[in-house]
C-alpha cells in the first residue's frame, strides 16, 4: 500500500491472533499483593507481597541468606558509610549476634562514623554549612583517636578492623554497644575496612599517616579476600550503599582468591542502594554471577529497606 506521501505502510489483514489462554503470562490474580490488615504480624505482612519482580526476588534473596546460614556458607554485608549515618548499626549487630553475617566490609568512612558513635554517641557534620568556614572534617577528637588506633595497629602489624575492635574493648567507650566494628571484634566476625587515601576526614589533619593507612588496609583487602573463599555453592554478598569503592575491592578480591585456586562458584549477590551505579550493578550483581548463581538489585532508602531485610531473614530462620 501507497500512502499519500509514497511511504511503504506494513499490511497487517494477515496477522495471526492468539489466545489469551494459550501466551504464556507472567502475572496472574494469585501473585498479587495482599492488603494489609490492622493487626496483622509481620510474617503475615511479608507473605503479603507481591509474587512479581522485585516482590518476588526480595523474598528469594532472603530464602537464599537463611540457606547460605543453614549450610554454613559465607554471607557478607559491604556497607557504605550512609548505612551507619541512617541508624541501622543496631540491626547488623543483631543479624551478627544471630550468627547471619559472616564478614563486614567498610570504607574508612564507616570506621570514622562508628568510631564517633562509640566514644560520643553522635556523629555525621552538616557538610555544606562547616565548607564555607573551612571547618569540615576538621574535628580534632575524631583524628586524634582514629589515627592513633592506626598507629598501635602498625606496631603490632594489625589489620585495620582488628585493631579498631580490640581498642574499642580496651577503652570501653560510653556507647559501645552501638558500634558494629566493637560487637563484631566480641563476636570474632572480621571486619574489614577498605580506605582510599584523600577521601576520609581524619585524612586531612596531621596526625594521618599514608604508610600507617595504607598497610593496615592492604591488610584487611587480604584477609577480605580469604573470606570470600567461603562464597561456594551458596554464600551470599550484600553490597549496600557503597557506590565505587566496595564493588572495586570485591572484584580484586574475588579475581584473587580464584586465581590462587580457590573454586568460588554458584553464589549470589545483591545491591542495595537509593539509586543504582554502574560499577555495583556490573562488579556485584551481573560480573561475578555471570555463569552461575544470581545477582539482584533493589532501590530504596537503607532506612527502609534494611530494616524490612533483617526482619525477613530473621522471620524465616524460624
Amino acid at each position: 500500500y501507497k500512502g499519500l506521501f509514497m511511504y511503504d505502510e506494513i499490511e497487517f489483514r494477515n496477522v495471526k491472533p492468539v489466545s489469551i489462554f494459550d501466551r504464556k503470562n507472567k502475572v496472574k490474580i494469585e501473585d498479587f499483593a495482599a492488603v494489609y490488615k490492622e493487626g496483622d504480624y509481620f510474617r503475615k505482612f511479608y507473605s503479603s507481597f507481591p509474587e512479581i519482580l522485585a516482590g518476588k526476588e526480595f523474598r528469594e534473596l532472603v530464602e537464599r541468606i537463611v540457606q547460605a546460614k543453614q549450610k554454613k556458607k559465607t554471607i557478607i554485608f559491604m556497607i557504605g558509610a550512609h548505612v551507619i549515618k541512617c541508624g541501622l548499626s543496631l540491626i547488623l549487630i543483631d543479624l551478627m549476634k544471630k550468627g547471619v553475617i559472616s564478614c563486614i566490609a567498610m570504607n574508612g568512612a564507616g570506621a570514622i562514623h562508628d568510631l564517633e558513635i562509640a566514644y560520643w554517641g553522635q556523629t555525621s557534620e552538616d557538610v555544606a554549612e562547616n565548607l564555607k568556614n573551612g571547618t569540615f572534617g576538621m574535628a580534632k577528637e575524631t583524628a586524634q583517636k582514629f589515627n592513633s588506633i592506626l598507629e598501635k595497629g602498625y606496631k603490632i602489624s594489625s589489620g585495620f578492623g582488628e585493631i579498631f575492635g580490640k581498642v574499642f574493648n580496651e577503652d570501653n567507650p560510653a556507647h559501645k554497644d552501638y558500634s558494629i566494628i566493637s560487637n563484631a571484634y566480641v563476636l570474632k566476625v572480621p571486619v574489614t575496612v577498605h580506605s582510599a587515601i584523600g577521601t576520609e576526614i581524619v585524612h586531612q589533619h596531621p596526625s594521618a599517616n599514608g604508610e600507617i593507612i595504607g598497610k593496615l588496609t592492604m591488610k584487611d583487602f587480604r584477609i577480605f579476600a580469604r573470606v570470600l573463599t567461603g562464597l561456594n555453592d551458596g554464600g551470599v554478598v550484600l553490597n549496600i550503599g557503597s557506590a565505587v569503592i566496595l564493588p572495586e575491592v570485591f572484584l580484586k578480591a574475588l579475581t584473587l582468591a580464584k586465581n590462587l585456586g580457590y573454586k568460588i562458584e554458584n553464589f549470589f549477590t545483591a545491591n542495595f542502594d537509593m539509586i543504582q551505579h554502574y560499577r555495583p550493578n556490573e562488579n556485584v550483581v551481573k560480573r561475578p554471577t555471570l555463569n552461575s548463581g544470581k545477582g539482584y538489585s533493589f532501590t530504596g532508602h537503607h532506612e527502609i529497606m534494611i530494616p524490612l531485610l533483617a526482619a525477613g531473614i530473621i522471620e524465616n530462620l524460624k
